[in-house]
């Protein structure tokens, strides 16, 4: 039973989040369908039982209030690295999250700040090699400028990288845009 999480989705039946991908494991799903906040989508074909009582576990849940996502995401490493795709802006290559760095377009010590306009991801390779010089010294330029992304923008990102595992009832809340299998 610790591998039946539950798809977590609005009240619009759009997951909370697709990277990471909204999920609640199985205890906290329970929970909320005993509270009446949430609606059962899908089920497992498992159950858990009590003395008195059997429940299929639910794989697909959707909130019953809306929650309003903020439509300006949080400044972290992480969301920098979904904004470029996990793609090194200088050399283009992708790379796992762990290789990865971020870089100031416009050094720190030239001025540059720490924002979503002036921070790209960079590979360790890249970086290094730009040290602390100006994209023009360095003679090496992002392949995308950089700006701040809305919460959609980094969500339709995170469609592109799905997790390790994918339960089938999951696919038709994730994936709309996938192709479908021609019988």
């Amino acid at each position: 039973m610790q591998d039946s999480p539950a798809l977590v989705l609005n009240a619009d039946f759009r997951p909370l989040s697709y990277f990471p991908l909204s999920l609640w494991s199985w205890q906290e799903t329970v929970k909320a369908v005993f509270l009446d906040r949430v609606n059962i989508v899908s089920e497992y074909d498992h159950a858990v039982h009590s003395p008195s009582f059997s429940m299929r576990l639910p794989s697909v849940i959707a909130l019953k209030e809306y929650i309003h996502l903020s439509r300006r995401p949080a400044f972290t490493r992480f969301n920098v690295f979904l904004r470029d795709r996990f793609d090194c802006q200088y050399c283009g290559g992708w790379f796992p999250t762990h290789e990865l760095t971020f870089d100031h377009v416009v050094p720190k010590s030239l001025g540059g700040h720490t924002s979503w306009t002036n921070v790209v991801t960079a590979c360790s390779a890249c970086n290094l090699r730009k040290a602390n010089m100006t994209v023009r010294q360095a003679k090496m330029y992002p392949h995308q400028k950089p700006y701040q992304p809305t919460t959609w923008q980094l969500q339709e990102n995170g469609r592109a990288f799905p997790p390790n595992y994918l339960h089938k009832s999951w696919r038709d809340f994730l994936y709309w845009d996938s192709e479908l299998d021609a019988e």
